[in-house]
């Protein structure tokens, strides 16, 4: 992950959330009920981060999992995701063998 491609996401969301705010504390409505008005800041702030900061927040998500990639590689460390796989298809297997267990006939 590259510092710059989070800083300015960062700041995009910062802006995104600080710009409404300062309009809506413009309104006489608004002034008497700021925490409405960050409320509503913050609604708006989250829309316009999902609608337009999709590209700046694929860059940086992009860059921890490559970060993460390259770590696990390199210290030879298994994913929690990759153990949990594991456990899941160890008891599988162990009630696969159980069920063939009970299905065999008896031998008399």
């Amino acid at each position: 992950m590259r510092a710059r491609s989070a800083l300015v996401y960062t700041v995009l969301r910062l802006l995104a959330f600080l710009v409404p705010l300062g309009v809506l504390l413009l309104f006489p409505v608004f002034q008497e009920l700021p925490w409405l008005a960050a409320i509503f800041a913050a609604l708006i702030g989250f829309s316009l981060s999902l609608l337009f900061l999709r590209r700046p927040l694929e860059k940086v998500t992009g860059g921890l999992a490559e970060r993460r990639t390259q770590r696990s590689t390199t210290t030879g460390r298994r994913s929690g995701a990759d153990s949990d796989a594991d456990a899941e298809d160890a008891v599988v297997d162990a009630a696969r063998v159980d069920v063939d267990r009970e299905q065999r006939p008896a031998a008399d």
